[in-house]
Parts: C-alpha cells; sequence; structure tokens
C-alpha cells in the first residue's frame, strides 16, 4: 500500500487543478475523500506492517530508486499522523475558507502536500527523499502566497520569499551532506547507510543534513521564516505545516541520523543539546511579548522543537524516545491551538489580542479545546505534553544531571514560562472582558470544530493512556520495552499516567466541595459603583466597558497584553526584546549584511516559480553527474 499511501493524494492533487473554479462544493468533497482514504491506506499499512521492514512492491514502469519505499518502527506512525494532519486541516478549511480566493489551488496543494509528507517519510533512497522533501518546501511557499485575510500583497511575498530562500538554503547544505555520505558509503539507499561521525568529512556530512532537518523543524537560528509566514499566510496552513507536518520531516531526519545512519559523538550531542536549550528559552521570552496571536503561536511552535532536539541530544533510550514523543504531541496540540486561533479568527476578523475578550461565553466549546491543548504545551498533568516532556528531564538525568544541569533548568524554565504565556493569552481571548467593538462573535460550525475536537482528545488519551503511543509507536522505534496500559511508565523515573490522572481528579473533586461548602448561604446583591455613579447595571457589561460608553471614553479594560510589558522594560531583558525585534537572530540577515551576496539571492529567489524550478531541475543534473563521476572513478 506504500505507493499508494503517497502518489494517490499527489496525483488527484493534480488532476484536481481541472475543477472548474465554481465548483466549490466538489472540490471540498472531492479532497476530503481523498484525504480519507490516504489516511485509512495508511492505517492499514501500519496494521499489515506489525512492527518489522518492509519494502514496497516494485513498479514495473520505473527505475527501483524512483519507488524505493520503506517503512519501519521509526516512520510507520508518522506516516499515519502525517495522513490525519491533512485529513483534518482539509475538513477545517471547509468552514474557514469559505470565500476565499483562490480555492483552485488550495486544496490541490493541501493534497499534494499530504503526498509529497508521506513520499519523504518513507523514502528509502536519498535522492527520492530529497525530491519529497523539496516538493513540500514548493507547495509551502505556494500555500503561503494565498495569503492571510488581513495580509497585504507585499507581506504575503515577502514571506513566501523568506521561507523558500532560508529553507532553500539549508536544503542545499542538505544535498551537499548527502554527496558526502555517499562518497564515504558508495550507496544512496539510506536502510544501508551507516558512518561513524568522526573525521572531517563524516562530520561534515552531519552537521549540513543536520542543518537541513533543522531548518525544517524550525529550530533556532534558521527559525525565523515561520513568525513572519504567520502573519502571511492563512491559520490553516499554519496548522499542518510549520505546526505539525514540518516538525514530523525534521525531527524524523534527526532521528534517523541518530539511530540509524552515524553513531553520534558526544561532543555532536553537545552541540543538539545547546541548540535545543537556546531555541526552547530564547523562543519562548519572544512568545511572551507578542500582541498578535498567530505570532506567538509560532514562537511557541520554536520553542517546542528545542524539548525534541535537546531529548535526542541526551543520547539516552529514554531521551530519544521523549523528544520523538513530544515531536508526536507537538504536532498535536500546536495544530489544535493554530486550528482555535484560525476560529477565532472566522467569528471575530483580528488576532489582535488587545481587541479580544470575553470570547468564552460565546464560543464555548472553542474556548474548551484551546484550554486543553493550553494546558497540554504546558506540560500540565494529566495531558500528553506533560509526559513527554518528563521523558526529555529524565533523559538528562541520565545522561548525567552534574554535567547538563543547566540544560535541565533551562528546559523546566521554558516550561514555566509557556505557562505564564497561555495564562497571558487565554485572559486576553476568552476569560477577560468584551471588548466595545466586538459584536456578533459566535461558535463556528461543524467542518471547524470537528479538527480542533480530534486533537484535544488526542491530548488527553495520550496523556491519561499514554503508554499506549509509547508501546505502540515511540518504544519500537528506540528498542524500548514500555508496560502496557495502565501499567507505571518506570524507566528513567516512576510515573503512572493513569494513577497520576485519579489522583488529579481526587484533588479537584476535593477542592470543589471545599469551595462549594465555604459559599454563603444567602447572598446579597448590591449596586456595583464607579466615580460615585452606577456603570453597566443589567446591561451585560462589565464595569469598565460600562463606564467607558456612558463616558464616551476608549475602552477602560485591563488588558492581558500589558501584563508583562514590565518584563519588556527590565534593563537587560529589554535590550534582548529589541535585538530580537530587530531580527538580529535572523539568519537572512546574512544576505543583507553582505551586499554582493544579497544581491545574487534576490537574483536567484526572484519570487517566480518556474525559477524556482529551472534551479532544481540544474541541481538534479549538476548532482547526477557528480554521483556519475564519482561511481566511474
Amino acid at each position: 500500500m506504500l505507493p499508494w499511501v503517497v502518489f494517490l493524494p499527489i496525483v488527484a492533487g493534480a488532476v484536481a487543478f481541472a475543477i472548474p473554479s465554481g465548483a466549490q462544493r466538489p472540490r471540498e468533497i472531492i479532497a476530503t475523500l481523498i484525504a480519507s482514504v490516504t489516511f485509512l491506506l495508511s492505517v492499514f499499512a501500519l496494521i499489515g506492517g506489525g512492527g518489522q521492514p518492509f519494502a514496497a512492491v516494485p513498479l514495473g514502469f520505473a527505475p527501483g530508486f524512483l519507488v524505493d519505499l520503506r517503512m519501519d518502527v521509526l516512520n510507520r506512525f508518522m506516516v499515519v499522523f502525517a495522513s490525519l494532519f491533512g485529513l483534518l486541516v482539509t475538513v477545517f478549511s471547509i468552514g474557514y475558507m469559505q470565500g476565499r480566493a483562490r480555492l483552485r489551488e488550495y486544496y490541490p496543494y493541501l493534497l499534494i502536500t499530504t503526498g509529497a509528507s508521506n513520499g519523504a517519510l518513507l523514502a528509502n533512497n536519498w535522492l527520492l527523499f530529497i525530491g519529497f522533501w523539496g516538493l513540500v518546501l514548493v507547495t509551502l511557499f505556494l500555500l503561503t502566497t494565498i495569503g492571510a485575510s488581513d495580509a497585504s500583497p507585499g507581506k504575503v511575498m515577502a514571506s513566501a520569499a523568506k521561507s523558500m530562500v532560508i529553507l532553500g538554503a539549508a536544503d542545499l547544505a542538505l544535498i551537499v551532506g548527502v554527496g558526502l555520505i555517499f562518497a564515504q558509503t558508495g550507496t544512496l539507499t539510506m536502510s544501508d547507510t551507516s558512518l561513524t561521525a568522526t573525521g572531517g568529512m563524516a562530520i561534515a556530512a552531519f552537521v549540513l543534513v543536520l542543518v537541513g532537518a533543522l531548518s525544517k523543524a524550525g529550530a533556532m537560528p534558521m527559525h525565523s521564516w515561520i513568525p513572519d509566514m504567520a502573519e502571511a499566510a492563512p491559520t490553516s496552513v499554519m496548522a499542518l505545516l510549520p505546526a505539525s507536518i514540518d516538525k514530523l520531516l525534521g525531527i524524523y531526519l534527526l532521528a534517523r541520523l541518530v539511530l540509524d545512519v552515524f553513531a553520534v559523538t558526544m561532543g555532536l550531542n553537545l552541540l543538539l543539546m545547546i541548540i535545543g536549550a537556546a531555541t526552547i528559552v530564547a523562543a519562548v521570552v519572544m512568545a511572551m511579548v507578542q500582541h498578535d496571536l498567530r505570532k506567538l503561536l509560532s514562537f511557541h511552535a520554536i520553542s517546542q522543537v528545542g524539548y525534541m532536539v535537546l531529548g535526542i541530544g541526551t543520547g539516552t533510550a529514554i531521551g530519544i524516545a521523549g523528544g520523538l514523543f513530544h515531536m508526536l504531541n507537538n504536532a498535536i496540540y500546536k495544530g489544535c491551538l493554530y486550528l482555535t486561533a484560525g476560529a477565532v479568527e472566522k467569528r471575530t476578523g483580528t488576532m489582535d489580542l488587545a481587541k479580544l475578550g470575553g470570547l468564552a461565553r460565546v464560543m464555548p466549546f472553542t474556548f474548551v479545546t484551546f484550554g486543553i491543548a493550553a494546558l497540554a504545551i504546558s506540560g500540565i498533568p494529566p495531558f500528553n505534553g506533560f509526559v513527554s516532556k518528563w521523558m526529555v528531564y529524565q533523559g538528562l538525568v541520565e545522561a548525567g544531571v552534574g554535567r547538563y544541569w543547566i540544560f535541565l533548568v533551562a528546559a523546566m524554565f521554558g516550561s514555566a514560562l509557556t505557562v505564564a504565556s497561555f495564562v497571558k493569552v487565554a485572559h486576553s481571548v476568552f476569560l477577560g472582558e468584551t471588548p466595545r467593538g466586538l459584536t456578533g462573535a459566535g461558535e463556528v460550525g461543524p467542518s471547524m470544530r470537528f479538527a480542533p475536537a480530534v486533537l484535544a482528545t488526542l491530548c488527553v488519551i495520550f496523556g491519561i493512556a499514554a503508554q499506549v503511543p509509547l508501546v505502540r509507536f515511540v518504544g519500537p522505534a528506540v528498542g524500548l520495552q514500555f508496560p502496557d496500559f495502565p501499567g507505571a511508565i518506570t524507566i528513567g523515573g516512576l510515573w503512572s499516567p493513569t494513577v497520576g490522572t485519579a489522583l488529579l481528579v481526587l484533588a479537584l473533586l476535593l477542592g470543589y466541595g471545599l469551595y462549594r461548602m465555604s459559599l454563603q448561604r444567602k447572598i446579597r446583591t448590591v449596586s456595583v459603583y464607579l466615580g460615585g455613579e452606577t456603570s453597566g447595571e443589567g446591561s451585560g457589561e462589565s464595569l469598565s466597558t460600562g463606564y467607558a460608553r456612558n463616558r464616551d471614553m476608549a475602552d477602560t479594560r485591563v488588558l492581558g497584553t500589558e501584563f508583562y510589558e514590565t518584563v519588556r522594560g527590565l534593563p537587560l531583558l529589554r535590550t534582548l526584546f529589541d535585538l530580537g525585534e530587530r531580527g538580529v537572530c535572523d539568519i537572512q540577515r546574512i544576505g543583507r549584511l553582505a551586499p554582493p551576496m544579497g544581491r545574487v539571492l534576490s537574483t536567484m529567489h526572484s519570487g517566480v516559480l518556474s525559477t524556482y524550478v529551472a534551479w532544481i531541475i540544474l541541481a538534479i543534473v549538476v548532482l547526477v553527474v557528480a554521483l556519475v563521476a564519482v561511481v566511474a572513478l
């Protein structure tokens, strides 16, 4: 079934371009049907594999390396979830993208992205892998150009070009790294590639491929394309690519390098841990001061990559398992957060936290799904984010807490700041006072509720019954045997998701009982005064909003966005925030700092798709000629 999981959505996406622009409903039905079939085929392939490696049946019309697909314990569950995310975003888009332009292109791009992602995950030939990997970059560029509803054309094209420049340069490094791997091993078959990361050429190959992996995942310093894209691309696109599939692809490649391709030295593991810890702290600090919900979520998407890289960098089985599990958990709750943000945008027309508030009363379903995902990303038990972060912490302890305590502190500090950041978001969007101009908001339709509901449910299941994904998916990939549900996870530290959840529920019930007992039997209702006059009585308005309306004043609400302005004002942090907002960590600044290089890159990256296709073809030709020359020698 492996070729079908890859080529069915790609071919169907190409054919879908022929559907007339006016036939919107048939296009949505066909896209949903193809995405559903692809997901079911991936599930059947997972079940049929039985955890053992197996290759695709060769197709008679193509050379073997063109269809060299292989499913093993590392990629089998990733294909299922990549297909699931493609299906959920397709269903969500039926309501979210309604009335938008370029829908004739949008749904085909979603299908092609799903198929290309599955192709990159299943490819067992480096050239095939690079081809599918590059195709995902092309669809990311094209989906970004569709643009957010409130983004100017200039902003959209600048963000799309920036993602192409950064990821294209990283992909070039990846291609050179693969060339060095071939020069040392003499094979392009990934399952036959095995190197020790010692010596200049081997280390160079590892680092170059690592650049490609970390850029796709969004780790620092190759991260700056994600915040820019967040303000320019549709939120549904952010949920599919930077939040979900790009994380799967980038961390998959990193895990493949560490587990199968290279025997990694302690020095390279230390490099990974430094990158991971720096990404966690720097990105979450930047997230705290953002006022645009999309940009705030984008920095959290970057920060969470740090936990994955940090866990894999420990070099311990439990740490690598934690990094892989966090990759999966992050894709689930981050996709849910972006989709709930899209629902808020659809009903209110804004992502500015200062212009939002009180939506929990009119969008209760969206609030609940957002709350579950926010608790999960913050590492609050019993949700899935806590379990994977706990495993990363245990990996650091096993690696040597005496030597690596600073990384453990950074990881836990990042979790604390994540909690603080989402308290701000919850207050500003859902729990604060409703601004005067925000009227008519209501719950979204069924198509936009389905995907967040599925992802929020997975946040709960993968937290309470974390043994299930650990036993079925993550454990076999790293050679660990976890106890089945409801047993305690005892590797590297005692934690039972089942017992822990029961104790938490008991504590909450006890607390609620004490709260009810403390309530007065009789409640006295009195008038509320502001400046000697009543305000907002009987109108459903808050005190400050009613007073502002009566006095024809600007909104006097207490904004959640103002709470962390004191943090920005601290002497040291003020400098760091200013540097970050000026893009000091933006890798694209290298081109601006070197004018000749910048002019060359500007000429090469013109924003014209045909130019990019020409460069890709030229690069493939050069690579093939170089490989033939090496084989001839």
